[in-house]
């Protein structure tokens, strides 16, 4: 099962996975989140994913 919410944690997990230049797919499997999921929360924070650089 995945997550709908994010957490404080998993916020925390994602800014970092991101800023270490961690794609959103290899994000997503180690959040076990949807990568949709995880685009669209690194786009709301206001973060480029690596893939896009």
């Amino acid at each position: 099962m995945t997550e709908t919410t994010w957490t404080l944690d998993a916020v925390q997990i994602l800014r970092e996975l991101a800023r270490a230049g961690i794609p959103p797919a290899v994000i997503s499997l180690k959040l076990k989140r949807p990568v949709e999921a995880v685009r669209a929360k690194l786009a709301e924070l206001g973060i480029t994913p690596a893939a896009a650089l």
